[in-house]
């Protein structure tokens, strides 16, 4: 006789981990939806990424003010800080939109240097003039990738000099003589790299650079051939005044003194 009854089965015991039911519930916001962004993070981290947000906003809100008012003609605020507004944008900051000025540049610019060489006999002979445009041009030509010293160095150098001293060469206040250190060093950081020194008339010069004098040539760009346009392009020179150079100026692990004419 068979036995009809069947056996009864149990079903497995549920996973409490896979169990939807009885899975540690998600963080929620109040209404119950699942929390996401900023609220999905503990509260320490909200309150440090509200601060960086906050510290960031706030620097951008300056920054942009700063450099209104330094682009913006002269105004009350400018008037009364304008130092301020001029120690946050400077060097890092400043702003040189020439570019879209009425009337552009149409002149070209050329810094020159030259040494003042004592030898070891305490003979002091000059070298002639060196064009330190014309090696940032070369540099500079044929190169998709120049750098951004070959490029503007020297440029925001002299117009650095030029902006911040009177015609007869007086420095306003302390950018005017800073600028002045900085021409320095750009010239003895290019006079060391130069293979050896000549003089006028070409022959090699050793010794110790003891004073440098820069200068700018200014040549007017001439009229394309189809204008009707008249102009003189003749050169224009601005002498600036002899430098002395100290250790400070001089290139880090520089030797002073050349001794050899190959050098």
């Amino acid at each position: 006789m068979n036995d009809d009854r069947s056996e009864a089965r149990e079903d497995p015991p549920a996973d409490p981990v896979a169990d939807p039911r009885t899975a540690a519930p998600e963080s929620s916001s109040p209404d119950g939806r699942a929390a996401t962004g900023i609220m999905a993070l503990s509260l320490p981290y909200q309150v440090v990424l509200a601060v960086a947000l906050a510290v960031a906003t706030v620097f951008t809100c300056v920054h942009l003010a700063m450099v209104f008012l330094h682009v913006a003609p002269s105004n009350t605020v400018t008037k009364r800080h304008g130092q301020a507004v001029d120690d946050w944008i400077y060097p890092e900051f400043e702003q040189n939109w020439k570019l879209f000025a009425p009337n552009p540049l149409q002149q070209n610019t050329a810094v020159e240097v030259r040494a003042e060489v004592t030898a070891d006999d305490g003979a002091r002979r000059t070298t002639r003039w060196i064009n330190l445009t014309a090696q940032d041009i070369e540099a500079i030509r044929h190169n998709p990738m120049p750098s951004h010293a070959q490029q503007n160095e020297l440029r925001r150098a002299i117009d650095f000099y030029l902006n911040s001293h009177s015609d007869d060469h007086t420095p306003n206040g302390m950018r005017g003589r800073l600028s002045e250190e900085y021409m320095r060093r750009i010239a003895m950081l290019r006079l060391d790299a130069l293979p050896v020194l000549r003089g006028p008339d070409g022959q090699a010069l050793t010794g110790d650079v003891r004073r440098v004098q820069l200068r700018t040539v200014t040549r007017p760009v001439p009229p394309p051939r189809w204008s009707t346009e008249k102009s003189d392009t003749a050169p224009s020179y601005r002498d600036l005044p002899w430098w002395r150079v100290t250790d400070a100026d001089r290139p880090a692990g520089a030797d002073r003194s050349r001794t050899e004419a190959g050098r």
